[in-house]
C-alpha cells in the first residue's frame, strides 16, 4: 500500500513552467529555469510551494528551489566535490571523515532539489551504501570499533520506505560499539506527511540514541503541519537539531536569522550549525562572505540568548571536524548572551 507521503513525493513539481504558473510569476523566467534545470532538475513538493508568496520572485523559499541562469556560470574556486566526499570513501556509500562517526549515503533520492546542494554532482549511482543490502557498509562498521555514531544521509534517508530503514536500524543495533544513530533529513520540513505512524514505530523501537538533524533555512518553512510533525518526532524521544546554510537573498540578515532561531526553538528544535556555503559548481550566487557571516553572528549574539545562536562553521576537506569561525565572545556588549 502506498503511503500518503509517497503519493505526495511522486506528485512533486518537476516542470519550471508549472512552478511559475502556480506562483503567478513572470514567464520570462522560464527559459533560464529550463536551461539550469537540465543540469540539475527541479523538484519541489506542493506542500512546500504552498508556503511561498505568489507573485514574488524573491520569496526566500522559492529562491532555494527555482533554477536560475546564474547556475550556468563557472566561477573559479567552485567544484563538483567541494567538501572532499570522494576522498573520504571507506566502503561503498561510507564516508569516514571524522573520528568516532561515519556517514552512510543511503540513497540519492531527495524530496526537494535545493539549488545550493553540495552533492548536486555526487555520483549516487556508484556510491550508495544500499548496494548488496548494506553488506559492505555494515562489514566496515563491524570491523571499526572506534566508530560509535552512524549518520544516515543522502540524498535524504527518509526518502527510503520504513521497512528498509527499520531493517538498517536493526542491523546497526547488532553492532556493540554503535551507540548513536543520527539522521540528516529535510523531509519533515518539505513533506511533513513523511512523519507517519510507520516511521515513528521503528524509531521508537530502535534502542540507539537517536538524533534528527533537520535542515531549515528560513522561518517561513515552519508552518503548522511541519510543527505538528516535529512534535510527533519529539514525542518518541528524538533529539531535534537544525543546521542551516547561510544563503544570499534567503537568510542573510540578522532579523531573518533571529526569526529562524526563535521559530525553531518554539517548535522544539535547537539551532545547531549555520554553515557557510559549500562552494559547489552552480551555487556561487548564494555565497555570503566569511566577513559578513561573522558580522551577522555578532548581531545575533547581541539580540538572542546564547543557546539560540547557531555555531558558524565551514567544512574544509581534510579537516578533523567542521571548522568553527567565531568561538570568541562578540566585541559588543555581552549582557544579552547569558
Amino acid at each position: 500500500m502506498t503511503a500518503q507521503w509517497q503519493t505526495e513525493l511522486a506528485d512533486a513539481v518537476r516542470d519550471p513552467a508549472e512552478l511559475l504558473r502556480m506562483l503567478e510569476l513572470d514567464p520570462a523566467l522560464l527559459a533560464a529555469a529550463r536551461a539550469a534545470g537540465r543540469r540539475f532538475p527541479l523538484r519541489v513538493p506542493r506542500a512546500f510551494i504552498a508556503r511561498m508568496r505568489k507573485g514574488d520572485p524573491a520569496d526566500p523559499l522559492l529562491r532555494q528551489v527555482l533554477p536560475l541562469a546564474a547556475e550556468l556560470e563557472s566561477p573559479g574556486g567552485f567544484s563538483h566535490d567541494p567538501v572532499g566526499d570522494l576522498a573520504s570513501r571507506a566502503a561503498p556509500g561510507v564516508l569516514h571523515k571524522y573520528h568516532g562517526r561515519v556517514l552512510l549515503i543511503t540513497t540519492g533520492a531527495c524530496g526537494v532539489h535545493c539549488r545550493y546542494c553540495f552533492r548536486r554532482h555526487f555520483p549516487y549511482a556508484d556510491e550508495s551504501a544500499r548496494q548488496a543490502d548494506w553488506h559492505a557498509a555494515l562489514e566496515y562498521l563491524r570491523t571499526n570499533a572506534s566508530v560509535h555514531e552512524v549518520i544516515l544521509s543522502g540524498g535524504d534517508p527518509l526518502s527510503l520506505n520504513d521497512r528498509t530503514l527499520a531493517h538498517l536500524a536493526s542491523a546497526l543495533e547488532q553492532i556493540p560499539h554503535i551507540t548513536r544513530l543520527r539522521i540528516h533529513t529535510r523531509q519533515p520540513i518539505v513533506l511533513p506527511s513523511r512523519v507517519n505512524s510507520a516511521l515513528l514505530a521503528w524509531l521508537k523501537k530502535c534502542h540507539l540514541q537517536k538524533i534528527v538533524v533537520l535542515h531549515v533555512n528560513h522561518a517561513h518553512e515552519l508552518d503548522a503541519a511541519v510543527i505538528a510533525a516535529l512534535s510527533r518526532l519529539r514525542a518518541v524521544g528524538l533529539t531535534l537539531l537544525n543546521q542551516s546554510v547561510l544563503l544570499r537573498g534567503v537568510n542573510d540578515s540578522v532579523a531573518e536569522l533571529a526569526a529562524l532561531s526563535e521559530a525553531l526553538f518554539a517548535a522544539g528544535v535547537m539551532p545547531y550549525y549555520l554553515n557557510l556555503l559549500d562552494r559547489v559548481q552552480g551555487a556561487a550566487h548564494f555565497e555570503v562572505s566569511e566577513e559578513q557571516a561573522c558580522i551577522l553572528i555578532q548581531g545575533l549574539r547581541a539580540r538572542l540568548p546564547g543557546y539560540l545562536v547557531p555555531r558558524l562553521v565551514r567544512e574544509i576537506p581534510g579537516a578533523a571536524s567542521k571548522v568553527p569561525l567565531m568561538d570568541m565572545p562578540a566585541r559588543a556588549s555581552t549582557s544579552n548572551t547569558l
